[in-house]
């Protein structure tokens, strides 16, 4: 266990603060989707009821280091990505002191008081290490309360392979696609370039766990294929060659509900109008023209309905909590919707869909936020309930 620090506060505002809900806003991470976290976290941070929760920053930088502080988001804003601090007071955790003793020094008076530092974590993050199970499985371990879904469905929505499994097997559409390890590629690429062939081009191929489109792209040509493969197994193992479809791009918010056994909030529908090859990172996140959202979708009322009717079939499929977004594709050749993927911790950056879907169906950037901790709250008070003991 390492050192562990507390932000310093007066006594007037331990006094303001001592019955408000502590948020830590996880912002960072080992990720290829770093910088937009921070944005992500910086308009988490503005939204938050003042009036219930006290916001505590807590970064996660690329090597793997945890820090407290405003200080240190603020200098991470300015620098796009966390600086290196770790000298800094502010350091609360970092890889070198495993496995090294504790100074008792460094322990807290809200440690030792029985007051945690934070109360509840809303993840900012995105991308691996942060939104596939893998930190959720610390926080579950160490009996924290975390805004989102669970191990295994975050797990499951991240890898693009796995989740389409699931949605075929429960009936529900996708568009043709084959998976490819690393070693399976570099051991026999002529059989698996033959396989990508009978997909017919053009095909998409994806890095089959990374988010915000990195890694992939769009091949119009057997030439283009061994290049695009390279490019995603630098951030997977493991890739999803896809088919393109001549298709409308629909994104459609889900929300779990505080009433017990109540159906799940599933927002208007969405519409993307990438002005890029396609919706790339560099349309999401680069060029502020790179794409046009459009809420509500220019799609027909009954189209709208059997796509939200989809959303919650595939959030409820995927074993989903607190909210996810599902990306769907609309072929405009058919009038078939099929599933793309399914985002668990959706981006809460000024331009990023959920919120605004969530927006647009009635639910303030504020509102929302508050509902996802009292919801992560919640979840954590059941589990809370159970016995992790067994006597006979």
């Amino acid at each position: 266990m390492g050192k562990v620090i507390s932000m310093t506060l007066t006594n007037d505002e331990k006094s303001k603060n001592a019955d408000k809900i502590r948020v830590a806003v996880l912002y960072g991470g080992r990720s290829a989707e770093h910088e937009v976290s921070l944005l992500s976290a910086a308009n988490v941070i503005q939204y938050l009821d003042n009036s219930q929760f006290e916001v505590i920053p807590m970064g996660i930088d690329k090597q793997g280091n945890w820090f407290l502080g405003k200080e240190t988001f603020v200098k991470s804003l300015e620098n796009k990505t966390i600086p290196k601090l770790y000298d800094s007071m502010n350091t609360w955790f970092t890889a070198e002191w495993i496995g090294k003793p504790v100074e008792q020094s460094f322990v807290p008076e809200k440690i030792t008081t029985n007051h945690p530092v934070f109360d509840v974590v809303f993840p900012a993050v995105h991308g691996t290490l942060c939104e596939d199970g893998a930190l959720q499985g610390l926080l579950e371990l160490a009996d924290i309360p975390y805004v989102g879904c669970g191990v295994l469905s975050s797990a499951i929505g991240m890898d693009k392979d796995i989740s389409k499994r699931l949605a075929v097997q429960a009936g529900i559409a996708v568009a043709a696609f084959t998976v490819i390890k690393q070693e399976q590629w570099r051991h026999n690429m002529p059989h698996w370039t033959k396989q990508i062939e009978k997909l017919g081009y053009p095909v998409f191929v994806k890095p089959a766990n990374t988010g915000s489109s990195i890694g992939i792209s769009k091949v119009k040509t057997a030439d283009q294929l061994q290049a695009a493969m390279e490019k995603a197994f630098q951030y997977d193992l493991k890739v999803v060659v896809e088919k393109a479809l001549n298709i409308f791009e629909l994104e459609v918010a889900v929300l779990e509900s505080l009433e017990a056994n109540a159906d799940p909030i599933v927002s208007v529908v969405g519409e993307i109008l990438p002005r890029h090859e396609f919706y790339s990172y560099e349309a999401k996140y680069v060029d502020e023209k790179g794409a046009e959202l459009i809420i509500p979708a220019h799609v027909s009322s009954e189209i709208q309905e059997k796509a939200r009717a989809l959303a919650k079939e595939i959030f409820l499929t995927l074993e989903c909590s607190g909210m996810a977004r599902v990306d769907l594709f609309l072929d405009k050749d058919t009038g078939q919707l099929y599933f793309n993927e399914i985002n668990t911790l959706p981006g809460f950056t000024k331009i990023s869909m959920y919120p605004k879907l969530m927006e647009a169906s009635g639910v303030s950037y504020s509102q929302l936020l508050s509902h996802l901790i009292h919801l992560a709250m919640k979840k954590h008070y059941h589990k809370k309930q159970l016995t992790h003991n067994y006597i006979k």
